[in-house]
């Protein structure tokens, strides 16, 4: 797998079932209409739903442009296709075959361009279905004359109704097209987008609470009683031996400062790196204590992955993976907090850790991966004047002290010595409060710095990631034609491989169910589209039927595991389709000679629905995009009716649609 694209472990064992490794909804605003939407808006999105390859929609949003007066040749001819695309010509009910006959009649009330004469050619396809004689030739010239803009989603939408002689003088141009435009579009380098689920936004763990509102009260206290403490002590010391106490207190209060201001660096810096090192054995434990949680778990191996991918120079994956083990541990246990409350994928985070992985390897060859270790190691400078410092304020205190207790005589001994114990007491107690409250104060300010600068390096990951997506992910359209062009060549190779002309084939359709395991992907109110489809491929002809299976890849346009079966019409004994709540559509094909053939058709999708969109509607989309409906009709009536449908379906006979003039 490229760097392009997301990474997801599949920790199946062997020989169980997988299901889907992957899924998105794109929230865009491809198919969305606002219900106070002109009928021109409306005609816009219809248009769009028909390229895009969900004719059922388009027919809708059309049909309504339609009723509210915005009716012409390009509109109507979008109508006609939508009528017609994805559904054979016995597909069409009564109703719809008047409303196509109405249609026709329009024709000429309408402004003369291409648009019409597109309209015009099609209707004249419809009325002359079954001819095999020359009569179709000027009609067929004049759609090959059509611009592409028109003619190629005649082609396109028209693929089921057209049918014997007509369809073969066209195939060869809908081959080629297929064949051209199959990989166009740099298909093979963009494809990979379209399944890539939404990245979620960037965090990072904020630092921790400051702590040091409580500590000032009592260092307060504490200052108060050290300060009447020594003033009484230096009072009595300076009455007994005046130069001496002065001498004594200028050297104490420059050791103390000295002592105080290089001995708190010493300080900090020694807690922080403790701090910083049991970070990483904390993270060990918490990884261990999250070692059953399955988000965590895709978090570890999603890390394991990018950081064996993205190896300093020198380094073997593995020794960089020993060597890394601790940041992974804290990094996983980061992003397993930050994100397991949002009941998401690890795929959609994977933006995330992939840049943590390069932003480690970077670090690495700058020489800061560990730079906490020489940022927090006091230097030998600073220990060398605190430990002076230090040594001479004890001096100073002592000989402070034994001057006092000697000038003061019996009489004070026990007043001094208490002082002693309270200034040594309350000292103590508010240097080291002192200490950590401006240790606290630093740490946060620190780590408040440190946050805001991976939340902004992580918002500027994520940003170029969700640009180069939406810059690379493929369109419906793009999508759709792909799909159909894979399809059309999938066909033509049956043909070839049976030695079998258009003018052979009844009918025919094309079955398409995900394979598993799947990826699968959707604009918003739009159907599903699958990484990987099995497709069936039925050839109705005088002699019987004609099944191809095949595994299709769509990521890149390869097909395995072909299987073809052929059966007469008197074999196919019935069809059921069976609806499972929470499961999907099952068709059952039952053959008079072979066990009962269950084909899953759809899986069941409303958990992921969003709030405005309709289930019912979404559900027929989807098996309309599948060619469930044309499928089930067509197996159904030769179940039915065996060979009386072949020969009441047959296009060597004529269908009761005549164009206008």
């Amino acid at each position: 797998m490229t760097d392009g694209t997301s990474f997801t472990h599949n920790s199946a064992a062997y020989d169980s079932t997988v299901g889907i490794q992957a899924e998105t909804v794109h929230n865009s605003n491809v198919y969305f209409i606002n219900p106070e939407a002109s009928p021109q808006e409306k005609y816009k999105v219809g248009v769009r739903y028909l390229e895009d390859g969900v004719p059922s929609r388009a027919r809708d949003m059309i049909s309504d442009a339609i009723a509210h007066r915005y009716d012409d040749a390009e509109v109507r001819f979008h109508w006609v296709l939508a009528m017609l695309s994805k559904r054979a010509y016995h597909d069409l009910s009564a109703e719809e075959l008047q409303r196509l006959h109405q249609a026709s009649e329009l024709v000429r009330t309408y402004a003369d361009g291409v648009w019409r004469t597109a309209l015009y050619i099609a209707f004249e396809l419809l009325a002359i279905l079954s001819d095999t004689d020359g009569e179709t030739g000027p009609v067929l010239k004049r759609l090959r004359e059509l611009p592409p803009r028109q003619r190629d989603p005649i082609l396109h939408h028209l693929d089921l109704v057209l049918t014997g002689g007509m369809k073969d003088s066209l195939w060869a141009v809908t081959r080629e097209l297929a064949e051209t435009s199959r990989f166009g579009n740099d298909r093979a380098q963009r494809v990979w987008a379209y399944f890539e689920p939404e990245p979620i936004g960037p965090r990072a763990l904020p630092p921790k609470a400051n702590t040091t509102a409580d500590a000032r009260a009592g260092i307060a206290a504490c200052v108060g009683l050290f300060t009447v403490a020594t003033g009484f002590l230096w009072i009595s010391a300076l009455v007994a031996a005046p130069a001496a106490a002065v001498v004594e207190l200028l050297v104490a209060l420059g050791a103390g400062f000295t002592a105080a201001r290089f001995g708190q660096q010493w300080w900090y810096q020694e807690h922080r790196l403790k701090a910083k090192n049991q970070e990483y054995h904390t993270a060990q434990r918490s990884n261990v204590a999250f070692a059953g949680d399955g988000f965590t778990n895709g978090v570890r191996h999603s890390f394991d992955h990018y950081f064996s991918t993205r190896v300093p120079v020198g380094f073997a994956p593995h020794q960089w993976l020993v060597h890394t083990a601790d940041i992974r541990n804290s990094l996983a246990v980061e992003i397993s907090l930050l994100y397991r409350e949002s009941r998401i994928g690890v795929d959609r985070v994977n933006w995330l850790i992939r840049y943590l992985a390069q932003d480690a390897r970077d670090r690495f060859n700058s020489g800061t991966l560990v730079d906490h270790r020489q940022q927090y190691r006091a230097p030998v400078r600073i220990k060398a004047i605190c430990v002076i410092a230090f040594i001479a304020l004890g001096i100073t205190t002592l000989a402070l002290i034994v001057t006092m207790v000697v000038a003061a005589g019996p009489s004070h001994v026990l007043l001094a010595l208490l002082a002693i114990v309270g200034a040594v007491w309350a000292g103590r107690t508010a240097a080291l409060s002192w200490l950590h409250m401006r240790s606290e104060e630093r740490r946060y300010a620190e780590e408040a710095h440190e946050y805001h600068e991976r939340v902004s390096a992580r918002q500027a990951a994520y940003q170029q990631w969700k640009t180069f997506l939406d810059t690379t992910r493929p369109t419906e359209l793009e999508m759709e034609t792909w799909l159909t062009c894979d399809k059309t060549l999938f066909v033509d190779e049956a043909l070839r491989h049976y030695q079998l002309s258009w003018r052979n084939i009844i009918a025919h359709t094309i079955l398409m169910t995900p394979a598993r395991p799947y990826k699968r992907g959707r604009e918003k109110g739009g159907p599903w589209r699958y990484s990987r489809y099995i497709l069936r491929l039925f050839l109705v002809t005088q002699d019987g039927v004609r099944e191809i299976n095949t595994e299709y890849d769509f990521t890149d346009a390869t097909r395995t595991n072909e299987q073809r079966s052929n059966y007469r019409f008197d074999a196919l004994s019935s069809v059921h389709v069976t609806e499972r709540a929470n499961v999907g559509y099952d068709l059952e094909l039952i053959l008079t000679n072979g066990p009962a053939r269950n084909i899953r058709v759809k899986d069941a999708d409303t958990h992921q629905l969003a709030p405005d969109e309709n289930a019912q509607e979404i559900s027929e989309m989807n098996l309309n995009s599948a060619g469930f409906i044309h499928t089930f009709r067509l197996l159904e009536g030769i179940a039915a009716e065996g060979k009386g449908w072949i020969e009441r379906n047959n296009p060597n006979n004529p269908p009761s649609f005549i164009a206008a003039d």
